[in-house]
């Protein structure tokens, strides 16, 4: 299992308070927990030489898991396209909180990914709605944050295969927090928690979620499928 983590890596350059929170970045926190799971994890960050998203690390990635904010214009359209590219050809996509505007998830989607949000240090509930989905293995009902950024519907994304979380925040509002879609041969999972200020992917059933997203997102040999004009399988009578 290859699995590389990229983040834009920016916050963590600019913001004492996220470089407290995150000293090894976002992306070096999230490849951690995920080493000691087994797998074998690469990082890349967006200022580095073609995002780190290179044409052999990206044929060499089984899940790409993506953290981006305040530099989505800055990725090129060319490295986006690679990776949708790559997800249709089997690669898992896992697109985590403010990621919904990311350049990628936004091609794959066919929509503009927009919310509402507020950043008020409010309780966030994510309540469980398919306990039967393997990316809730291991859980409860639902995962209490104390702290998080708000994310509001209406969520414009097309209506997901699968609806396994929804939120509810302290000020009334709602999300779709947890959506898995099947583009071509690749799967991807959209997790909302993850707000670059608070310490949430340090919650043990946070990293579980994306450990199991990590799991179900994988191509196990999906069968690859002829396109365009062919010649037919059996003799056609003339």
């Amino acid at each position: 299992m290859n699995v590389t983590v990229w983040n834009e890596n920016r916050h963590e350059q600019l913001n004492p308070k996220v470089a407290e929170v995150y000293p090894e970045g976002i992306h070096g926190t999230i490849a951690k927990f995920l080493r000691e799971k087994g797998y074998d994890v690469k990082t890349a960050t967006l200022d580095e030489p073609e995002h780190g998203l290179t044409e052999q690390v990206l044929a060499e990635t089984d899940v790409l898991i993506w953290w981006g904010h305040k530099a989505h214009d800055e990725v090129e359209d060319e490295i986006a396209e690679k990776v949708k590219e790559r997800v249709l050809d089997g690669m898992g996509l896992i697109v985590l909180h403010s990621g919904h505007f990311s350049k990628p998830f936004t091609k794959l989607m066919g929509t503009d990914c927009d919310l509402k949000w507020r950043e008020a240090d409010e309780k966030e509930r994510i309540w469980v709605t398919d306990p039967t989905h393997p990316i809730t293995a291991g859980l409860g009902e639902y995962i209490e944050l104390e702290q998080e950024e708000m994310y509001g519907e209406h969520f414009d994304i097309p209506a997901p295969d699968e609806l396994i979380f929804i939120s509810w925040f302290e000020g009334g509002e709602v999300f779709r927090s947890g959506a898995t879609f099947k583009r071509g041969r690749g799967k991807v999972f959209y997790f909302r928690p993850g707000h670059e200020t608070y310490p949430t992917y340090y919650n043990i059933e946070i990293q579980r979620v994306i450990k199991n997203g990590v799991d179900w997102a994988i191509n196990r040999d999906t069968p690859e499928f002829t396109r365009g004009n062919v010649t037919p399988l059996e003799n056609l009578s003339e």
